[in-house]
């Protein structure tokens, strides 16, 4: 009788185990959904420069050699 009552427990703590789990995997699939969001915002705000002063390689801002 003592062994049917461990079962039960052990039972038991196999479905809050297995509801942990998916909680768990859940939780992990929608930090990664959230961290791909970012790095693509983060890639469209590095992708260019809104205009030629920024993209000059030598630093020389409103300088031109007309």
């Amino acid at each position: 009788m003592a062994d049917e009552a461990d079962g039960e427990r052990r039972q038991g703590a196999g479905s809050s185990q297995g509801a942990r789990q998916e909680r768990l995997k859940l939780a992990l699939r929608e930090n990664l959904k959230r961290r791909k969001s970012q790095a693509r915002e983060r890639g469209k705000a590095t992708e260019a420069p809104s205009n030629e002063h920024e993209a000059c390689p030598h630093g020389e801002l409103g300088k031109r050699g007309d």
